[in-house]
């Protein structure tokens, strides 16, 4: 059974400022709510109780956002916000949270990396700190169900638009089940007519820790980064790893648009502010 997961959280966020100078990508709200909560809340949801994440320079507030605030609890108590008080103890009971530092930004499979003593010989979850998945039941959930049946290294993956494959570590294999396949080739960031299919990895892997074997084995990419799809890669001439389609949908989050539209989203599904919302889309929509 797996319990432990990983949540790589260490990136600058770029594409975000200058709202990601002094605030981690992965604490921007999504509503009322920061990304990796979303992120921690579907580890949970799928058995994970033991979480790692791994962070860089300048996302102390993620620790401090697992942590208590026994300040504001007070003020909540003497201000008799019992609903409020309640959602941010919530927080910090979600699992057994954990931090590590990555020193400097080598990419994911450095990121990865960085867990190698806390998981010890025990198969791992990871989950992009910056990717939200909606689906009925959990996506880390499918993969680690699948796990069990296969006994291998297993990711998620999502059909994009062929000209988007450039953006994502995409696999080539064949369908061996009901949106599962045996993969057979992993390339990192190809170009439309070089890539192997249309089917890339969606932010969620299951590994045992013969991952970290590999990663240390590759050499940096052309802009010195540890990938971990050129791991997986080297994997693939010692074992299966297995691909399981998404059932359910990716919010890209990376992206402006891609976060607007998700805030929209989500909140359109929260009933307490989904009836004004809707009738304020209908109002601006007359206007386009």
């Amino acid at each position: 059974m797996i319990c432990k997961a990983v949540i790589p959280a260490a990136g600058f966020g770029t594409r975000f400022l200058p709202a990601t100078k002094s605030q981690p990508k992965e604490m921007l709200p999504i509503v009322d709510t920061p990304v990796i909560q979303y992120v921690v809340e579907e580890a949970v949801a799928s058995g994970i109780t033991d979480i790692l994440m791994v962070i860089g320079k300048g996302k102390r507030s993620i620790e401090e956002h697992f942590d208590r605030s026994f300040q504001l609890e007070a003020q909540l108590i003497e201000q008799a916000k019992e609903a409020e008080l309640q959602s941010i103890r919530k927080i910090s009971e979600l699992a057994d949270i954990h931090f590590v530092w990555q020193k400097e930004l080598k990419g994911l499979g450095d990121a990865v990396n960085c867990a190698r003593l806390h998981v010890a010989n025990e198969p791992f979850a990871v989950l992009l700190g910056d990717t939200l998945i909606s689906s009925s039941s959990p996506a880390t959930k499918q993969l680690m169900q699948v796990f069990d049946q296969c006994q291998g290294p297993i990711v998620l993956l999502e059909e994009v638009d062929q000209t988007k494959v450039s953006r994502y570590g995409v696999i080539g294999g064949e369908e061996i089940g009901n949106g599962l396949y045996r993969i057979n080739r992993l390339i990192e960031k190809p170009e439309p007519e070089e890539a192997p299919s249309n089917l890339v990895i969606a932010g969620r892997y299951v590994f045992t820790t013969d991952i970290f074997d590999y990663v240390d084995r590759i050499e940096p990419s052309k802009d010195s980064e540890i990938q971990l799809t050129d791991a997986m890669q080297l994997m693939l001439a010692d074992q299966t790893i297995y691909g399981l389609r998404l059932d359910g949908k990716r919010h890209d989050v990376g992206s402006k648009q891609g976060f607007i539209e998700t805030n929209i989203e989500f909140a359109l599904k929260r009933e307490d502010i989904s009836k004004e919302l809707k009738r304020y889309i209908k109002q601006i929509a007359k206007g386009l």
